[in-house]
C-alpha cells in the first residue's frame, strides 16, 4: 500500500462532526464501517463553505448510513484530488463506487515506485 493516502483520522459522518470542520479548501474521503473508500472528493474555489459545505451536501444526499469521513486542507486541491484518484486505482482497479464515472478520465497512472513496488 502507499503513502499517498489522507493520514487524518476517521470521524463519524454526521453533522456534527462536519459542522467542526473550518470553511478550507482541500479533499475528502467518505468510508463505510469498515474504513473501505466509497467516495474521494474535492471542496474547490466555488464551495461556498469550502469541506464544511461539500460534505453537508453529501450528507444530504444518497451516502449510506454508518459512513465516515476525513478531510485534509490543501489549497492544492484539484492535485491532490487526482493523486488520490490514481492512488485508488492502482490499489483496487477503478476509482471508489460513489464517485461518478466521468472522475475516472484524465487520472493518469502511478509510477511503481509510487505504488510501492520494486523496479
Amino acid at each position: 500500500m502507499s503513502g499517498l493516502g489522507i493520514r487524518e483520522a476517521w470521524r463519524p459522518f454526521n453533522q456534527e462532526a462536519i459542522s467542526e470542520l473550518s470553511a478550507v479548501l482541500g479533499v475528502y474521503e467518505i468510508g463505510n464501517s469498515t474504513g473501505e473508500t466509497l467516495r474521494i472528493g474535492y471542496a474547490g474555489g466555488r464551495s461556498l463553505f469550502g469541506l464544511r459545505s461539500e460534505l453537508v451536501d453529501l450528507l444530504n444526499a444518497s451516502v449510506p448510513d454508518g459512513c465516515c469521513f476525513r478531510v485534509e486542507c490543501n489549497m492544492q486541491y484539484m492535485s491532490r484530488w487526482k493523486e488520490l484518484l490514481m492512488d485508488h486505482v492502482a490499489r483496487h482497479g477503478s476509482i471508489p463506487p460513489l464517485n461518478p464515472p466521468e472522475d475516472a478520465t484524465n487520472i493518469g497512472q502511478l509510477g511503481q515506485r509510487v505504488r510501492g513496488e520494486q523496479l
